[in-house]
């Protein structure tokens, strides 16, 4: 029962809603305890003859009129606290989604989206169950059980009943162990389909590699055996669920046992009449529901709880990105001054991955950062753009600290173009204009022709309306980069960062881009990350990292003078060209 102890801020809310439910629903118990009434009295006029056409369509009258408001009540019930339910998921669902919109990467570095899938899905579901069947059957078991045996007491015998009931505390038992058992069984149930459904996402966005590869069989053998333990996972919550049922039909059948043979002696010895054995049968009848209602009231509430404690333990963790409580205002501008002393990430804290990274880029002007794979150019983005905060240093536009300023402000000042872009599976239009739904056709356009993509675009049958599939399915590598910085660009950022975002295009379109970019953005910062030299040649300070560190520092003409890993490099890459174009040629 601590589930509803866990919901409680929830019926609190819902206090109004829930009290009328609850209340159609002591109506409809109440009213359900007519007919049998009625039965018993039409029996017992039958047997002493002593009933009229009349006295019998109005018995059969007041049957009817039961009928029709269990029909009213039952709908009224329904109403409400199915309702209620359904605005739980709506609530638990809405709250975990924008949860996951706070969270910074960390988060989605320790949890993977197909466990993150789950969570949004099935155990959303079995939390909901729990304002919607586990109020009823709890509702419906104590009030309908508890009247029914009430009118047992009252209509036929006390000592029937008591007699009767001998069976009902070994269903209380029953439901005892078995739902203690059931949570923990649910919540290893709960965490295989979160594998599972991780691995299912996992291969079907890596479909295209494992086909390449030619690794269908093993992929599948693997989840072939995710599956087989999966079910033997449910296999045990199958078990110890299909429990209740027949223990549940054991004790009625005990309950019915004992009623045919006392009962019968007590007719037999005039204590009650036939009618009053009828009734009292047809009242065993209307505690059916509720004997079996108490092994589904376990069910769906150690299942919801175990989805519960899931659920919140998301919900509980906390962003390592603080931030600060100012009223949303223009992000302050001015000059890029980075000075962190020292960066590690969270699950590699005694790894330094940036060190010293010191530089001033003035507003207006172009930085490019360049060195090898993992020396730390990504992650002086991430910081710029406060993915971690937990760096020793400070970063800062023109005078205020990044800290200081607003996440949405500051990232709303920043148009980041990875390498592996997301695209939504919508027209390249509405891709393009992601950041301003309202943007015009001429707008988009222009956007469209600094990235060079304006030309490939018109190719296309239905041109901007075309449709690019899940992740830009039906666009190549250079146009999913080329659509990324069309978008980034119709942002109008006040700093535009390219990060190794024109790794996919060949050098004639990267200089016809950085040809628009130069001229585009006179007066607005631009950082470039690249492994292709001429992507940042242009730039008014360029930046080699090396271990986190900036091993050099200065213009192209000026690096290459040096003669360090920038020259070298620059060699490297130019001799490449060159065999590459008389292979062509």
């Amino acid at each position: 029962m601590g589930i509803f102890k866990k919901l409680g801020w929830y019926f609190k809310a819902e206090r109004k809603r829930y009290t009328l439910g609850i209340g159609f629903l002591i109506l409809t118990a109440i009213i359900n305890l007519i007919p049998p009434r009625i039965l018993g009295m039409m029996a017992d006029q039958i047997d002493t003859g002593s009933i009229t056409w009349e006295r019998f369509f109005t018995l059969i009258g007041a049957i009817l009129s039961a009928a029709i408001l269990l029909y009213l009540f039952r709908y009224l019930w329904r109403t409400q606290i199915w309702g209620g339910a359904a605005k739980l998921e709506w609530t638990m669902r809405s709250k975990l989604f924008w949860h996951f919109m706070q969270m910074d990467e960390t988060f989605y570095q320790k949890h993977r989206t197909g466990d993150l899938m789950a969570h949004a899905t099935n155990d959303l579901s079995a939390i909901q169950q729990v304002a919607g069947a586990g109020v009823l059957t709890l509702v419906d078991s104590i009030v309908t059980g508890g009247s029914t045996i009430i009118a047992m007491m009252i209509f036929v015998d006390w000592r029937l009943t008591l007699v009767a009931m001998i069976p009902m505390p070994f269903l209380a038992v029953m439901a005892r162990v078995l739902g203690t058992k059931l949570h923990d069984a649910f919540g290893h149930s709960q965490a295989a389909f979160s594998k599972l459904n991780n691995k299912t996402q996992e291969s079907i966005s890596g479909v295209k590699v494992i086909k390449t590869f030619g690794q269908e069989k093993e992929d599948t053998a693997e989840f072939d055996q995710m599956v087989d333990k999966t079910i033997q996972i449910n296999k045990r919550v199958f078990k110890l669920d299909s429990m209740f049922d027949p223990l549940t039909t054991l004790i009625i059948g005990a309950t019915y046992v004992i009623t045919i043979i006392y009962g019968g002696m007590l007719v037999a010895n005039k204590t009650i009449t036939i009618g009053q054995l009828i009734s009292f049968i047809s009242y065993i009848s209307a505690m059916v529901w509720p004997m079996f209602a108490i092994g589904r009231l376990f069910n769906v509430l150690e299942r919801g709880s175990a989805s519960y404690d899931r659920v919140m333990e998301l919900m509980n963790e906390q962003s390592l990105i603080k931030e600060v409580n100012e009223q949303p205002s223009k992000l302050a501008t001015g000059d890029l001054t980075y000075e962190v002393e020292r960066f590690a990430y969270p699950d590699e804290p005694e790894h330094t991955t940036l060190s010293n990274i010191n530089f001033t880029l003035p507003m207006g002007k172009t930085l490019g950062l360049v060195g090898r794979v993992g020396a730390g150019k990504s992650t002086i983005i991430k910081l710029l753009m406060r993915e971690f905060d937990n760096y020793t240093g400070s970063i800062k536009i023109g005078e205020k600290n990044i800290k200081d300023i607003p996440l949405d402000d500051l990232l709303h000042a920043i148009g980041y173009v990875p390498q592996n872009n997301f695209l939504f599976s919508t027209s390249i239009r509405d891709n393009i204009r992601f950041a301003n739904i309202d943007a015009e056709q001429s707008q988009v356009e222009a956007a469209a022709k600094k990235s060079a993509l304006h030309d490939d675009i018109l190719q296309f049958p239905r041109n901007y309306n075309t449709l690019v599939g899940e992740n830009g399915v039906s666009l190549s590598g250079g146009q999913k980069q080329r659509l990324a910085i069309a978008r980034a660009l119709l942002k109008d950022p006040e700093i535009l960062i390219l990060d190794d975002a024109l790794s996919a295009v060949d050098a004639k379109t990267e200089e016809t881009i950085l040809g628009h970019l130069k001229e585009d953005r006179k007066d607005a910062t631009t950082i470039i990350s690249a492994h292709r030299l001429t992507s940042v040649m242009h730039a008014d300070e360029i930046l080699v990292i090396n271990d986190g560190r900036i091993v050099e520092q200065g213009t192209h003409e000026s690096l290459l003078a040096s003669r360090g890993w920038y020259y070298e490099m620059w060699e490297k890459q130019q001799l490449e060209v060159k065999v590459g174009g008389e292979i062509d040629g």
